[in-house]
C-alpha cells in the first residue's frame, strides 16, 4: 500500500507531461471543492487530463456567495448555459463496478491493483475531484409527456469537465447522482442503487448491441441513504445512494435550445433565458464547430444553410437511432425533449426495457398513463421532438425550413435503415424487394398473434431449416412454440387493471357527462382496460391445446412465406453453402442472444442491496458478447443465473419467468 501510495504522487507528476494529440488544455480554475491543495492525489486515474471547452465557450452562471448551500439553492438559472456547483459527499463509497470498455475511452487501461477499486470509489462518487475537473450543472428545458415544462437542467447530474486523450479524442466525463444543483427544485440531487444498476448495465449493453448510446464507467454506492417510495403507494424506504460515471462527446440535448422559449400557449411556463438569441447562437456555434466540424467547414460562409444541414444530420441521426431501437426491442420509457442528444445517442436511461413478449403497445413506464411513449409509437414521437427543436432554433434557422427538411429527411431515414437492418436479421442478404416490409410486418403481426418472445424468435430464425422437406422442421417449430407465450403468461398479461365497480362507474360517467369524462383524458385508458376484459374473457374459454394449434397455424403459414422469400434471394446466389453461410452469419451478427431483461437486471439489483455485486459484474461481461457467441466462458450460450424468486438455475436467454411480469419500472 505504501509503495501503491507513492507511486500515486509520481503518477500524477509524469502525467502532466504526456502530450494530448489535437486537445489543448489550458490552466483550469480552483477547484470547487475545499481547495485544490486539499485534494487527495490519483494514481490510476492520473492520466486524466481535462480541457473543459464547453465552460470556456458557453455562459457561465458564478454560484451565489454565502451562505452555506446557496451554490445548490433551486432557482432559475437566466442568461446561462451552466452553473458552477461542487458534488456532496457520501459516506463510506464502494465500487459497484468497472465498465473497462468504456473507460478505454478514456485511455485507461485495467486497474492495476485491488486499490485502483478504492480510487475509483473516490473519484468516481464525487468525494474528491480529479485534478483540472470544474464541476458544473448544464441548464435546459423540456416538453414532458407533451407539454412544456420550462427551466429543468442537470438536477441529479454534475458535468466533472471533459477528458483529453494522446489520440486527440475528447469526452464528457458527468457524475449522476452526486448531490443537489439549482435544478435539482425540491429533490435531493441522488440517485439509488436500484436505477443507478439499471442505468448503468443498460447504457453497457446497448453500445455492445450497437445502438448510438452514451456509455457508463463506473458504478459507486455508499452507506448514505435517501427515502424514496419506489410504488409512489405510500410505503416509503431508504435506500443507498449511488452515482453513475457517465461519458460522451456531450450531454447537450433538444431542451439545451429550448431555454430560449417565450411563454408556452398551454402551460404559460417560459424558458430562463427568454430573448437571448446571442446564447442561442454562442451554443449553436459551440455544437456545431465541435461536434460536427465537417458541416462548418463546407458552410462556413452562410449560417443559414450550415444550420440547416446540421438539422438535417441530427434528424438522419435520431431517424438512425430510433430505427435501431425497435430492431432490438428497447422502449426508451421517458421519450421527452430533454432526453434526445443532439448527437443522436440513447441518453438518460430512466424506466426503459426490452420487449420480451412482443406487444407494439408496450409502455415500459409505469408512470406514462396514456401510453405516449409506447414500443411502437417512439418513432412518431421522435419526430415531434424534432419539431420542438426545429422550433428552439428560430430564428437562426427559419422554421418552415426547418420543417421541410423533418418532412423530407425523417421517414425515409427511419424506414432505409429500419429495413436495412430488418433484412439482416431475417437473413436476406441476396436482394432488397419491395415486397420484404409485408414479410416484416406480417412476422410481427404473428409474434403479437402467439406472444412470441421477440429476442429469442428472431435468435431462432437462424437455425430455421431452409430445404423444404427437411427433417428438422418438426424440431424447429416445437422451439418455436416454447418461445410463445402460455395460456397462463397471456391471462396475467391481460388481467384487468381497474376494479370491475370502478370500471362501471366509468362508463356510465361517458354515458352521462362526456365532457367531464373527456376532460378526465381517461378515454383511451378505458379502451384499454374493456379490451382487456374482452381479451381475458376469450383466453377463459380457451384450452391449450387449441392455443397451440393456433399458434402453430400462424407460424406455419408466415414460415412459409419466408420460405418462399428465401428461396428467392437464393436463386440471386451463385453457391448455396457459401450463401447459407453467409445468411447464418449475418443473422448471428444482428440477432441478440441476450438483451438486460428487467429480470436479469432485478436479480443483480437484489443480489447488490445484499452487498454482493458479482452478479452485477457477471451480467456487464455478458452484455458486453450479446451476439452469438463462439469462444469464452463467459459468453457461453448455457450461461444460467439464480432466479430472484424460486433460487432455480435459468439460462440468461430465457423467457422471463411470470413474476417478472410484474415488475414495476418507474
Amino acid at each position: 500500500m505504501a509503495a501503491y501510495r507513492a507511486a500515486l504522487g509520481g503518477s500524477l507528476a509524469a502525467a502532466r507531461l504526456l502530450p494530448l494529440g489535437r486537445c489543448h488544455p489550458s490552466p483550469a480554475p480552483g477547484s470547487t471543492l475545499s481547495g485544490a491543495a486539499m485534494e487527495p492525489a490519483p494514481c490510476w486515474l492520473a492520466g486524466l487530463r481535462f480541457d473543459n471547452r464547453a465552460l470556456r465557450a458557453l455562459p457561465v452562471e458564478a454560484p451565489p456567495p454565502d451562505p452555506e448551500g446557496a451554490q445548490s439553492a433551486p432557482r432559475q438559472v437566466p442568461g446561462a448555459c451552466f452553473t458552477r456547483v461542487r458534488p456532496t459527499p457520501l459516506r463510506q463509497p464502494r465500487l459497484v463496478a468497472l465498465s473497462e470498455p468504456a473507460l478505454a475511452l478514456l485511455g485507461l487501461g485495467a486497474p492495476p491493483a485491488r486499490e485502483a477499486e478504492a480510487e475509483a470509489a473516490l473519484f468516481f462518487s464525487g468525494n474528491a475531484l480529479l485534478p483540472g475537473a470544474e464541476p458544473a450543472a448544464h441548464c435546459y428545458c423540456g416538453h414532458q409527456f407533451g407539454q412544456f415544462a420550462g427551466q429543468l437542467g442537470d438536477g441529479a447530474a454534475m458535468y466533472l469537465g471533459e477528458v483529453c486523450t494522446a489520440a486527440g479524442e475528447r469526452w464528457e466525463l458527468q457524475l449522476k447522482g452526486a448531490g443537489p444543483t439549482p435544478f435539482s427544485r425540491q429533490a435531493d440531487g441522488r440517485k439509488v442503487l436500484r436505477s443507478s444498476i439499471r442505468e448503468f448495465l443498460c447504457s453497457e449493453a446497448m453500445f455492445h448491441l450497437g445502438v448510438p448510446t452514451t456509455r457508463a464507467g463506473a458504478c459507486v454506492t455508499s452507506e448514505s441513504t435517501v427515502v424514496r417510495d419506489v410504488f409512489y403507494d405510500g410505503n416509503p424506504k431508504y435506500e443507498q445512494c449511488t452515482v453513475v460515471l457517465r461519458i460522451a462527446s456531450t450531454f447537450i440535448r433538444f431542451g439545451s435550445f429550448e431555454i430560449f422559449k417565450s411563454a408556452d400557449e398551454h402551460t404559460g411556463r417560459a424558458g430562463p433565458s427568454v430573448g437571448r438569441n446571442d446564447i442561442r447562437v454562442q451554443l449553436l456555434d459551440y455544437v456545431i464547430s465541435s461536434f460536427y466540424p465537417e458541416i462548418q467547414a463546407a458552410h462556413a460562409s452562410d449560417r443559414v444553410q450550415r444550420n440547416a444541414a446540421f438539422f438535417r444530420e441530427v434528424t438522419r441521426r435520431t431517424a438512425w437511432m430510433v430505427a435501431e431501437w425497435q430492431c432490438v426491442g428497447f422502449c426508451h420509457g421517458v421519450l421527452n425533449t430533454d432526453n434526445m442528444s443532439i448527437l443522436g445517442l440513447t441518453i438518460d436511461y430512466g424506466p426503459f426495457g426490452f420487449l420480451d413478449r412482443y406487444d407494439p403497445d408496450h409502455v415500459c413506464n409505469a408512470s406514462d398513463n396514456t401510453g405516449r411513449y409506447a414500443y411502437s409509437k417512439q418513432p412518431e414521437v421522435c419526430k415531434w421532438n424534432l419539431q420542438k427543436l426545429a422550433e428552439a432554433l428560430q430564428p437562426e434557422l427559419p422554421l418552415e425550413l426547418g420543417e421541410a427538411i423533418l418532412a423530407e429527411e425523417f421517414d425515409a431515414e427511419f424506414q432505409r435503415h429500419y429495413m436495412q437492418k430488418m433484412r439482416r436479421k431475417l437473413g436476406l442478404v441476396q436482394l432488397e424487394l419491395e415486397e420484404d416490409r409485408a414479410l416484416v410486418s406480417k412476422l410481427l403481426e404473428t409474434m403479437h398473434l402467439t406472444g412470441a418472445d421477440f429476442t429469442n424468435t428472431f435468435f431462432l430464425l437462424s437455425s430455421f431449416p431452409v430445404e423444404l422437406e427437411s427433417p428438422g422442421l418438426a424440431e424447429f417449430l416445437a422451439r418455436l412454440m416454447e418461445q410463445c407465450a402460455s395460456l397462463e403468461e397471456l391471462r396475467l398479461a391481460f388481467r384487468p387493471q381497474m376494479d370491475p365497480r370502478q370500471l362501471s362507474m366509468m362508463l356510465m360517467l361517458a354515458q352521462s357527462n362526456p365532457q367531464l369524462f373527456a376532460l378526465m383524458g381517461t378515454r383511451a385508458g378505458i379502451a384499454r382496460e374493456l379490451e382487456r376484459v374482452e381479451q381475458q374473457s376469450r383466453l377463459e374459454q380457451l384450452s391449450m391445446a387449441e392455443l397451440q394449434s393456433r399458434n402453430q397455424g400462424h407460424w406455419a403459414d408466415w414460415l412459409q412465406a419466408y420460405r418462399a422469400r428465401l428461396d428467392k434471394d437464393l436463386e440471386g446466389a451463385g453457391d448455396a453453402a457459401a450463401w447459407q453461410a453467409e445468411r447464418v452469419r449475418v443473422m448471428h451478427a444482428n440477432n441478440p442472444k441476450y438483451v438486460l431483461r428487467n429480470y436479469i437486471a432485478q436479480n443483480a439489483i437484489e443480489a447488490a442491496e445484499r452487498g454482493d455485486f458479482s452478479e452485477v459484474r457477471r451480467v456487464l461481461k455478458l452484455l458486453e458478447n450479446p451476439y452469438h457467441c463462439e469462444a469464452g466462458a463467459a459468453t457461453d450460450p448455457e450461461a444460467t443465473e439464480a432466479d430472484g424468486a424460486d433460487g432455480r438455475q435459468r439460462s440468461y436467454s430465457s423467457k422471463p419467468p411470470l413474476w417478472a411480469a410484474e415488475l414495476c419500472v418507474t
